[in-house]
C-alpha cells in the first residue's frame, strides 16, 4: 500500500536490503523497479495474506533464512477496509476478512519470522496503527476491531521480547492520502491527509537502532 511502498523506498535509500511482500504483483513490481532504479536490489515475495496459511509463512521464513541468513526488521503496513458499514448490516465474511488481514495474518507472519529476527543483534517489529479514537467509533467494523487487536498484540509481544534483542513498537501516522482512507472520506472533507511518503522516515527510524527509544511504545506522529 501507500505507506508500505514509501517505507520500502526509504529503507532502501538508507542502505537496507528490502524484502517486498504483498499480493498484487503489479504493485510489487512497481516498487521493485523504483528501488532497483536507485541501485538497490530488493527481494520480491508475492504472498496473499488472505489465503496464506501458517505453513506458507513458515516456507517464507525458510526462504528468507536461505537468502539472507537473518532478518533485521519487520514492518506491518498491510491493511484491508471495505468501507463504513453498520454492524447490523455488515457482511460476516467481510468482517472475518478484515480481522484476518489486519490482525491474524500479521501475527502469523511475525511468529514465523521470530527465529530469524532473533538471529540479528538488534531487530525490530513495527506495526502501523490507525487512530483508536477514530476507528473505535461506529461503523468501522472488523477493521476497527482488528486495529485494537494489533495494539494488544504489540503489548503482548513487547512483554515477551522485552529481554531479547528484538524490539516491538507501533507507529501511528497522521491522515494519509490512500485508497483505504478514500473509502471512509471524500477528497473534499479530507483536507488534512498527506502523501504517505511524509511518514516514511519515521518507519526507517523505528526499524533502525534509533528506534530503541520507542521500544514497547506507540509513536504518535501528531502528538
Amino acid at each position: 500500500g501507500g505507506l508500505g511502498s514509501a517505507a520500502a523506498m526509504a529503507c532502501a535509500q538508507a542502505g537496507a536490503t528490502v524484502v517486498l511482500l504483498g499480493h498484487k504483483p503489479a504493485r510489487l513490481n512497481r516498487v521493485y523497479d523504483a528501488i532497483a532504479a536507485i541501485g538497490a536490489q530488493p527481494l520480491l515475495y508475492p504472498l496473499d495474506l488472505l489465503g496464506a496459511t501458517p505453513e506458507d509463512y513458515a516456507t517464507l521464513a525458510e526462504r528468507l533464512q536461505a537468502d539472507l541468513g537473518r532478518l533485521d526488521g519487520l514492518l506491518h503496513c498491510a491493511a484491508d477496509f471495505v468501507g463504513l458499514t453498520p454492524f447490523e448490516h455488515a457482511d460476516p465474511a467481510q468482517f472475518a476478512r478484515a480481522i484476518h488481514i489486519n490482525l491474524t495474518a500479521p501475527a502469523w507472519l511475525t511468529q514465523a519470522c521470530l527465529p530469524l529476527l532473533k538471529q540479528a543483534p538488534d531487530a525490530a517489529i513495527v506495526f502501523a496503527l490507525d487512530d483508536p479514537a477514530r476507528v473505535g467509533q461506529a461503523y468501522w467494523g472488523g477493521y476497527g476491531v482488528a486495529q485494537h487487536g494489533r495494539r494488544g498484540l504489540l503489548a503482548t509481544l513487547h512483554g515477551e521480547l522485552a529481554a531479547s534483542t528484538v524490539r516491538v513498537a507501533g507507529l501511528q501516522p497522521g491522515p494519509m492520502r490512500s485508497a483505504l482512507r478514500a473509502r471512509a472520506y471524500t477528497h473534499q472533507e479530507d483536507l488534512d491527509a498527506v502523501d504517505p511518503a511524509h511518514y516514511a522516515a519515521a518507519c526507517v527510524e523505528l526499524l533502525a537502532p534509533a528506534g530503541a527509544a520507542h521500544r514497547g511504545a506507540i509513536w504518535n506522529l501528531l502528538a
